[in-house]
């Protein structure tokens, strides 16, 4: 999940001079922070009290001199119809207009180090105080009490009430992350939609390359190519076999990117910054050995690629690792999906210290504070929406501040459609459902001999799997993975959606006459049966060395659409910045984006049972496009599979 926080300082300003509240200010100089105590950590639940000499790392976030501000000035530069379009921010006029004061920032930090916390650096948009000491410490400057609490099969650290601060510092501050392990309930997970194999490890430094994972034949370089005539027909029908998959020039003719390199556009001048967890260790050798390999015209060069990692906090309590070796194919995929759209453009990773939530927003910040990229692609998300409050304030002004930038934040929509089976309600994933940044969603691609689209379809999968002649289960088979979308329960319908999103889908999961947030906003090719060639070093029985597989999930479709917006930004002569107000204007007046509708279709596949090889034998299946029976579907117009639905060729890079 995402953040971790804790206390508060706080300085009465008088006459210029700041004056120390005492660590330990009395009942009545303090004040609670709204919300900042789970509902879960409740004396039936507790079952043992936190050691005091415990360490802790957490955020105390600030709140912006003006939010209202901030968010009425980011509609205003992404707004097509307003008279500051494009007139975008630099960080330093933000953080002077509506950032924390430096001065209530020394006063938090005062207070923070008066209270016995080694006190970390704060980034340059003031957006936190980050500090570290013992639940003790935490315990005296909160003025609560720390337990450990049984909640959903797990136990985690909580305070027994809501957290407080000093008074003179309540109305600076948003929240705290980190005193409480409310996020390691939702920790985000990457979203390759991937069949590898994953593994588990302690410490990511001694993490080994995953474990290798290959896609066994029958398959076919482009779609239709071989048809699959030993098996059963399957709905009546004999299957093509499944792509390989498909390069980075089958994408770029696909999408009608390669049309704009005519013109010299391939992305150069833009800046791509790709956020995951950790760093694998083979990156650029992987990624140049894939071009050379793939896109021999196209090669990654050294210039073009660099890396911001983010260390682990000393003396921190370790984690949940989060299967650092399943990131390492995470950032693999986006590295090289971005730089196949967008051959010309520069790479940034920046990998969070570990998967938590505390830790990528910590990684997302650093590109936005001081804009180091044009367009940010994040290939992660939480289960759901139900996140504590203070995360998704810090979030949204981090994105706040990237849109009055004019960067371009995009997000992979989720890789488990409707998320019914994991939450047990419809609900789209966060930070997708963010109103700030641009949700993309996947899709079941059919590319052609000739490098064009056949067709285009929403991707939910449904699987079938061949056993002595039968298919089990039959047509449409059981649902497996699909395209994240539905109606946010905590955002309201942001201005780019009014006219645009039928109300039968913003009302959704809603009260009375209200309208929510609905995703995805647009979407790329993301069925791993239709998916990418990547390719990656993995531990093989015969030892650890470079592959290649085919691999989708929405953490395709995002950095597939971050290398057309970079394309787009080369072609166009300007960084677009924050798009959901254009596109969804475009859809009403042009074909630029086109409408992906349902298509009645299905792959067969042949697998190794063993991931590796046909000693342990092979399993053949039947995967069906665009399952139906969801709560959200692929229709006509705007869905929540699909949104809008997906690039249009060389009219979409002259028109958004």
């Amino acid at each position: 999940m995402r953040r971790s926080l804790t206390l508060f300082l706080s300085l009465a300003v008088a006459g210029g001079l700041a004056a120390t509240v005492p660590a330990t200010a009395s009942a009545q100089d303090r004040q609670d922070i709204p919300q900042s105590h789970p509902f879960w950590a409740n004396p039936q639940a507790k079952v043992a009290d936190t050691a005091p000499a415990s360490k802790l790392n957490f955020r105390v976030y600030l709140n912006q001199r003006d939010q209202a501000g901030a968010e009425s000035a980011a509609q205003a530069v992404s707004d097509p119809d307003s008279p500051s379009y494009r007139k975008f921010l630099s960080p330093d006029q933000v953080r002077d207009r509506f950032a924390a004061a430096q001065s209530t920032v020394d006063s938090v930090k005062q207070w923070l180090a008066g209270s016995g916390f080694s006190v970390g650096d704060v980034p340059t948009n003031r957006a936190y105080v980050e500090a570290t000491g013992t639940a003790d410490q935490v315990q005296k400057a909160f003025s609560v009490k720390l337990g450990k609490y049984a909640v959903k099969g797990r136990t985690l650290r909580a305070a027994d009430k809501e957290l407080s601060v000093p008074a003179s510092l309540a109305k600076d501050v948003l929240g705290v992350i980190g005193v409480d392990q409310a996020t390691n309930l939702l920790k985000p997970d990457h979203t390759d939609g991937s069949d590898a194999v994953k593994t588990q490890s302690a410490k990511p430094g001694d993490v080994p390359p995953a474990k290798g994972f290959r896609n066994s034949g029958p398959c076919s370089t482009y779609y239709g190519e071989k048809v699959d005539t030993t098996d059963p027909a399957y709905n009546g029908k004999q299957l093509p076999y499944a792509p390989c998959g498909y390069t980075p020039a089958q994408l770029r003719s696909a999408y009608g990117v390669d049309q704009a390199a005519r013109f010299g556009a391939d992305g150069k001048g833009t800046t791509i910054a790709i956020v995951d967890a950790f760093a694998s260790p083979t990156i650029y050798a992987d990624a140049s050995e894939y071009a050379k390999r793939n896109d021999p015209e196209h090669p990654l060069k050294a210039s073009q690629f660099s890396q911001k990692i983010f260390p682990p906090t000393p003396g921190s309590e370790a984690p949940d690792q989060c299967d650092a070796a399943g990131w390492y194919g995470e950032e693999t995929l986006d590295v090289e999906a971005a730089h196949g759209l967008a051959p010309g453009a520069n790479i940034l990773y920046v990998g969070g210290a570990d998967c938590q939530d505390l830790s990528l927003d910590q990684a997302l910040n650093y590109v936005v504070a001081d804009h180091r990229a044009d367009i940010v692609s994040n290939s992660y998300g939480d289960t759901g929406e139900d996140l504590p409050p203070a995360e998704i304030k810090a979030f949204n002004q981090i994105a706040v501040q990237a849109v009055l930038q004019g960067i371009g934040v995009y997000f992979s929509s989720g890789d488990n459609g409707d998320e019914v089976a994991r939450v047990g309600t419809p609900t789209p994933d966060f930070a997708a459902s963010s109103p700030w940044v641009t949700a993309v969603g996947g899709t079941s691609l059919a590319v052609g001999k000739d490098g064009k689209r056949m067709f285009e379809t929403g991707w939910e999968t449904g699987k079938s799997s061949l056993t002595n002649g039968t298919y089990t289960p039959g047509f449409p088979g059981a649902y497996t993975s699909g395209s994240g979308g539905g109606t946010s329960r905590q955002f309201e319908q942001p201005f780019y959606q009014k006219g645009s999103v039928p109300d039968a889908l913003s009302t959704k999961n809603q009260k009375g006459n209200k309208k929510g947030r609905v995703v995805p906003d647009i979407s790329a090719v993301g069925d791993p049966n239709t998916g990418f060639l990547v390719g990656q070093t993995q531990t093989f029985p015969e030892g650890a060395h470079y592959d290649q597989y085919r691999i989708g999930g929405t953490s395709l479709a995002s950095p597939v659409f971050a290398g057309i917006m970079a394309v787009a930004d080369s072609f166009d002569h300007f960084h677009h910045g924050f798009i959901n107000p254009v596109i969804y204007k475009l859809t009403a007046r042009t074909s630029a984006i086109s409408d992906v509708q349902h298509v009645d279709g299905a792959v067969a596949r042949v697998d190794f049972a063993n991931s590796v090889d046909a000693s342990g034998g092979l399993l053949h299946s039947a995967r069906t496009f665009d399952y139906p029976n969801l709560t959200i579907h692929t229709t006509k117009g705007y869905d929540d599979v699909t949104g809008l639905g997906s690039p249009n060729g060389l009219l979409f890079l002259m028109l958004v």
